[in-house]
């Protein structure tokens, strides 16, 4: 008896020594902002009403590439052109709570909003909470202009395809609640069509719902950590993948009056 409580003093010790009583990584236990996506969005809505002309950034994949992160921050802070930022997930590589802090603190570095999707390795383990915590749902929208932007959550695989992902109730209601000012759309997700991670089973329905709000300018993606350009199910609506941050690279698009766009590569 006297051998196991000794035992049992010294796993204790151990323990403590190591902190574990006081926090676990998927604690959830967020300290500092809450609701960014929200208290950005009402940002970019009230900056950019009437104007006629965006100009955004997109990129995404910043999981563990902390450094080439706060380069970008940096880098986009030196222009005066850039209206808000879309980050297309994986800000975590396992959905810490920690991870998903860090990444928000360099993020809200930003000089202009910024809006976070749901990435797959943001979904692990309790982080799809976490990021509910942080950033707000895995499934909104918002208005830039005469722009509306869908995000979605798109990470199929990562719920075993137990719920409805991507949700066409969610997207229905976009349609259904568009407003006349809007007129013209774009999607942003973090996996796309014929992603591993995708429900594939539904991709053309999904293709075809998206076809169908108006003025579909192009569609954005990350996950793929290389740059993509593609006419996906040559119907010719663009789908545009951002880098992952080690390739030091993000994509500015420029919509313009008369359903025009224009997009580049800026490395940094």
């Amino acid at each position: 008896m006297i051998k196991r409580l000794l035992v049992g003093f010294s796993i204790l010790f151990v323990l403590a020594g190591c902190e574990m009583f006081d926090y676990h990584p998927y604690d959830g236990q967020v300290t500092g902002e809450k609701g960014v996506n929200a208290k950005n969005i009402e940002r970019i809505e009230q900056a950019l009403a009437g104007k006629t002309t965006i100009k955004f950034a997109m990129m995404g994949d910043s999981q563990r590439w902390y450094d080439e992160t706060e380069l970008f921050v940096r880098a986009l802070n030196q222009r005066t052109d850039i209206d808000f930022v879309i980050h297309g997930g994986d800000l975590t590589d396992f959905g810490l709570t920690e991870e998903f802090m860090w990444q928000r603190d360099i993020m809200n570095g930003l000089n202009v909003p910024y809006v976070a999707l749901l990435g797959n390795h943001d979904c692990l383990a309790n982080g799809q909470d976490i990021f509910r915590t942080v950033f707000g749902p895995e499934n909104f929208s918002f208005k830039a202009a005469d722009v509306n932007f869908v995000c979605l959550n798109t990470n199929a695989l990562e719920f075993d395809y137990s719920h409805p992902i991507p949700d066409f109730e969610f997207i229905q209601n976009e349609l259904d609640n568009q407003q006349p000012e809007q007129t013209k759309t774009v999607f942003a997700m973090h996996v796309r069509p014929y992603s591993e991670q995708f429900n594939n089973n539904v991709a053309r329905v999904f293709q075809n719902v998206v076809k169908s709000f108006p003025n579909l300018q192009f569609c954005l993606n990350a996950h793929d950590h290389h740059l993509q350009a593609d006419d996906l199910f040559n119907d010719g609506v663009m789908y545009y993948g951002s880098a992952s941050m080690d390739k030091k690279s993000y994509l500015v698009f420029t919509i313009t009056p008369n359903n025009q766009y224009t997009y580049e590569v800026v490395y940094y």
